[in-house]
């Protein structure tokens, strides 16, 4: 494809990760495509920064999936600032392949608002990413589960999200509660008639903002990031899932500026590791139920004592004994706190939690942190190389504990989840070989994988 704008030298992607495990997803893309991707665990200090320089791709693992409004308003800010200072000629705001928001919490209209006093021009959205069974046709998403092709508002696992529910697949309708931006869209129908570049340019003099982008296959994948990367402003903000890096890689690759390039080879069995799990999805309930009975052994950690610091902190010292009595049989230790939404857990913790008139989302915090204490013990105590934490909201508060600093991916696990070494100061972390899993990805023998890698 002659003509295409070139990629400039330094940083091509600067992005942040509104949850940990969509942030790997995103990493994971650019890694494997080549381009050389660091991962910080929270915003890093300039002298940091300095050094990561030189790499294609700075990603920033944020929270603000499980925040509401007013922390954006408060955080953000600084964020994108940070994000711009880079260099980079796409700013991307990375959010889940399932589009996870409501008004009240996670809420990516208002992020869009934010981002607009710092950055000009039209606003992509590109959710899609074929690869992890998400599409986008006529502005509504599809995800797949088990292998089966659902509408987002029928999802089995979306439409019952405990905390994000998805009421409608359009996501231009389902922005409009979150924000007044207008949201115009680029169907697949016009773009596979050429005509994207037409009804873009429709679509902004409508007044739109936001403009959502099909995406169903690799023709509309590739033109989506031809729209970003030749329709954009300098720099160019972007919302959307790893959908966004998919889509400008084969972008590249299709105008002939980046070579195709093979993912990592792997890396051997792990002798023993630890997973931790605060997922409540029942595809991490199947994922739970298939590794325990092949060998994992599972550790209930009582979710309810979440609302009593001092009871929790004797439930993370008992369930980290358990886990070093398994590891000392050979077995390894997965501590969980349910096995899906209709555990009867589940109900009793919501039930503790409004009985102790604490806020849900400072128990769930305290949650998070509890499970990264117990990954935290097992590592250091035992000498572990590799671990595993699942779920989204979990991963944050985890990993923190954990004391990472930044993450490189070093082989493909799953879609959107890579095997990740950890960079620390501290010798007992450094090197550590870690996945971060969200709710809805991987599967079922996704414990098993990360154990024996294939």
């Amino acid at each position: 494809m002659s003509g295409a704008r070139p990629l400039p030298p330094g940083p091509l992607i600067a992005f942040y990760g509104d949850d940990f495990t969509g942030s790997s997803a995103a990493m994971e893309v650019l890694a494997f495509a080549g381009l050389e991707t660091i991962l910080f665990l929270a915003p890093p200090t300039p002298e940091r920064l300095a050094r990561f320089a030189h790499y294609r791709a700075i990603g920033v693992a944020g929270v603000a999936r499980s925040r509401p409004p007013e922390w954006m308003e408060q955080h953000l800010p600084a964020v994108f600032e940070q994000l711009a200072g880079i260099g980079a000629p796409v700013v991307h705001y990375k959010v889940c392949s399932t589009f996870d928001s409501a008004p009240h919490i996670g809420n990516i209209g208002r992020a869009a608002e934010i981002a607009r006093r710092r950055f000009a021009g039209w606003i992509p959205l590109v959710v899609s990413d074929p690869g992890m069974g998400r599409f986008q046709a006529f502005g509504n998403l599809f995800a797949h589960a088990n292998g089966v092709g659902y509408r987002l508002d029928r999802h089995p696992t979306m439409a019952a999200h405990p905390t994000t529910p998805m009421h409608e697949a359009d996501l231009g309708r389902h922005l409009a509660a979150q924000t007044d931006l207008r949201v115009g869209l680029v169907d697949f129908a016009s773009m596979k008639r050429g005509r994207a570049d037409a009804l873009l340019a429709q679509e902004i003099e409508r007044g739109a903002a936001i403009v959502s982008v099909d995406v169903l296959d690799p023709e509309t994948l590739r033109e989506a990031g031809r729209l970003i990367w030749e329709r954009g402003a300098a720099p160019q903000f972007v919302l959307g899932s790893q959908g966004v890096e998919q889509a400008l890689v084969a972008h590249w690759r299709a105008a002939g500026l980046m070579p195709s390039a093979s993912a990592s080879a792997g890396c051997a069995r792990a002798e023993r590791l630890a997973a931790v799990s605060g997922s409540v999805s029942p595809i991490t309930a199947a994922q739970i139920e298939h590794a325990c009975a092949r060998g994992f052994e599972p550790i209930v950690l009582d979710a309810r004592l979440a609302v009593h610091e001092d009871l929790l902190a004797a439930e993370v010292r008992r369930v980290s004994a358990l886990g070093r009595e398994a590891i000392a049989r050979g077995r390894d230790p997965l501590v969980f706190t349910a096995t899906g939404p209709d555990d009867p857990r589940v109900a009793a913790f919501r039930d503790a939690v409004r009985a102790s008139g604490t806020p849900i989302a400072t128990v769930n915090d305290r949650l998070g942190a509890a499970l990264g204490d117990v990954l935290n013990a097992l590592v250091r105590q035992c000498g572990l190389r590799r671990a595993v934490i699942s779920g989204g909201d979990t991963s944050s508060h985890a990993a923190s504990r954990l004391g990472i600093d930044a993450l490189t991916a070093i082989a493909p696990l799953s879609p959107g989840v890579p095997l990740c070494r950890a960079h620390s100061t501290d010798p007992a972390i450094d090197g550590l070989e870690i996945a971060l899993k969200g709710g809805q990805t991987g599967a079922p023998d996704f414990f098993t994988a990360v154990r024996d890698p294939h």
